[in-house]
């Protein structure tokens, strides 16, 4: 039995609710505006991906069509999907106005609303990674691909200031007991052991996030995050006034130490992902 399956059983009674929670976590604040600071870059990874005209592709948690967008305007034929309600409303108006045809569904990374073999590429940019379940995430992803397709995906590693962020977060607000970190989708050796089995010429690539730039600073960057960043706002709300203000400090000092500032340009230096690359077996 591996770790992943272990936990997922241990935890499987209360999986309900924990979805729930991390649905509840990412519609909350206003993740589409937040987004939009990370657009540019999140365009750049996908451009890198040189992903062919006219294939199918499947976005899982592609948010507010940050990825699905720019996809379909390279002539690709794009499917996106996500666990919050309001983003997936958010990435159809978005479509709409743009004059782009793109099907955009709720649901859930772990149990594709799709048959088998539906896509040529599957990608993931800093959203399947936070399902709870990763073993069933990697599955669905297998199942959903046809054969000889690409699966492309982008997860922040454990030394990442996202990954610090997180980690300083569930400090205050510890995460149900079991769960798998996401951050692991970080993590060479489990990202293989994970796809192995279903895909073969895994190419795994440590990376900066780019283009990730603000013009204000750190702790205006906490006041974004506590606004508009469901899991961060989230955190916010649950505790009290003297660990909203540690919670606070702890967040603009983690941000000031993965960035630097130049011409008033306050730039996040340390987004470091695990670039995924692999081909279905």
């Amino acid at each position: 039995m591996t770790t992943d399956t272990a936990l997922r059983q241990t935890t499987a009674p209360g999986i309900d609710v924990i979805k729930a929670r991390q649905k509840a976590a990412w519609e909350d604040g206003d993740y589409a505006s937040f987004a939009k600071f990370m657009e540019a870059g999140a365009i750049e990874i996908l451009n890198n991906w040189k992903i062919a005209k006219d294939l199918t592709l499947l976005d899982v948690g592609c948010g507010s069509g940050q990825t699905a967008i720019p996809a379909a305007k390279n002539g690709i034929k794009v499917t996106g999907i996500d666990i919050a309600e309001n983003l997936i409303l958010h990435a159809r108006k978005r479509a709409k106005e743009a004059g782009l045809e793109i099907r955009f569904d709720v649901g859930d990374a772990e149990d594709l609303p799709y048959a088998n073999n539906s896509f040529d590429v599957v990608i993931s940019l800093i959203g399947a990674m936070f399902a709870p379940r990763p073993e069933l995430v990697a599955s669905e992803f297998a199942r959903v691909l046809k054969s000889g397709g690409k699966l492309f995906m982008a997860n922040w590693t454990a030394a990442s200031m996202p990954a610090k962020m997180f980690k300083c977060v569930s400090g205050f607000v510890p995460p149900p007991p079991g769960l798998t970190p996401p951050v692991l989708w970080g993590d060479e050796a489990t990202v293989k052991q994970r796809l192995s089995n279903d895909f073969t010429d895994i190419k795994l690539t440590r990376k900066m996030y780019p283009q990730w730039h603000y013009s204000f600073d750190a702790a205006e960057l906490v006041n974004l995050f506590r606004a508009q960043f469901g899991p961060v706002k989230k955190a916010f709300d649950m505790i009290d006034q003297q660990q909203q203000k540690e919670l606070r400090n702890s967040l603009e000092q983690i941000y000031s130490d993965a960035s630097e500032t130049t011409n008033g340009v306050f730039t996040i230096k340390n987004g470091e992902y695990l670039e995924v690359v692999a081909t279905r077996r």
